[in-house]
């Protein structure tokens, strides 16, 4: 009998092991996607409407805890590609090499995309040059244009100097690809400060500046129909006509971001690099689900999913 007692406790032993070292990943992980705690690399341009998300995906589950490592663009992306991290906002998908070498390595690469955010210029409230064209926008990016005079003739402002967040930012990524068609930027007069604080910091101080940032940056919080940006900086409008006025200029509003009227626009990707569909893989299909999507049309961008109603408002004199 003993004999018996003993076999069938050393089963369970056994038994109980082998089904513990299966559980136990080999990552270390111990994450799910309502529990643990992970860190995600975000675009720092970004960071406004991820504070919102994480604090809404936590209060949600509360036994999580999601840290957000706010740096550039190439940073977040290398810190999913070499493993170090499981998941990156930013705005940029995959490379076609980049996906295919994490499938090599048996991951699973995803890319969701969450949002579209417009890519805004800002300028000093002193500033009554405020509209500009898609063509001046190229020839001050390629350091074809210095002057403020050469674009708006009679201008006293000056030199123009722009001023990104970060030289391996989105930002510059951007504007690099999507308005020079691949050509470096190449002014004396454009330089790259930490943030896009920073940025905004600059542009108040400075009335000859320009500063490129991420329109999520600029919303007034206190105005839930995001149609107010910040007091202490101009947005600019922009137009695709050869002559910007006040009636073909469009800023970074939804509305137009939607319609296609405003020219700067970008998508904000999850890149998701998590075999374990744990909490990185939870948070990242959240922010596209009706919750996440329903907090950053909140913020001021445009969501991918969803339906956008737009209602034309006629406003009477009242006199």
């Amino acid at each position: 009998m003993y004999k018996k007692l003993f076999y069938s406790l050393v089963g369970c032993f056994i038994t109980f092991g082998l089904f513990s070292c299966k559980d136990k990943p080999k990552s270390g992980r111990t994450d799910t996607r309502t529990s643990g705690e992970i860190t995600i690399a975000v675009d720092e341009s970004f960071s406004p409407i991820m504070e919102e998300l994480i604090q809404v995906y936590e209060a949600l589950n509360p036994k999580t805890k999601i840290n957000a490592l706010y740096t550039d663009e190439v940073n977040a992306v290398n810190l999913v590609l070499s493993d170090s991290l499981y998941l990156a906002v930013t705005s940029r998908r995959f490379t076609q090499e980049e996906f295919d070498n994490l499938k090599a390595r048996d991951m699973l690469p995803e890319m969701v995309p969450l949002a579209y955010d417009g890519m805004a210029l800002i300028c000093n409230n002193q500033n009554t040059d405020s509209c500009i064209t898609v063509d001046n926008v190229r020839r001050i990016l390629s350091g074809e244009v210095k002057n403020w005079n050469e674009i708006n003739k009679g201008s006293k402002k000056g030199e123009i100097w722009v001023c990104f967040d970060n030289k391996s930012s989105s930002a510059v990524h951007y504007c690099v690809d999507s308005i020079l068609g691949g050509k470096p930027i190449n002014s004396p007069n454009i330089f790259a400060a930490q943030t896009s604080k920073e940025v905004i910091d600059y542009v108040e101080k400075t009335p000859n500046a320009i500063g490129i940032i991420g329109s999520n940056w600029l919303n007034d919080r206190r105005d839930t129909t995001n149609t107010t940006w910040k007091k202490n900086i101009t947005v600019m409008s922009v137009s695709k006509m050869d002559v910007a006025t006040p009636k073909n200029s469009w800023k970074p509003y939804q509305v137009w971001l939607l319609n296609n009227r405003y020219p700067f626009v970008r998508t904000i990707y999850a890149l998701l690099n998590d075999p374990r569909r744990g909490l990185p893989w939870a948070f990242a299909h959240f922010m596209e689900q009706p919750k996440g999507q329903l907090i950053i049309i909140k913020s001021g961008l445009l969501p991918t999913h969803g339906e956008i109603m737009i209602h034309d408002v006629n406003i009477k004199d009242g006199n």
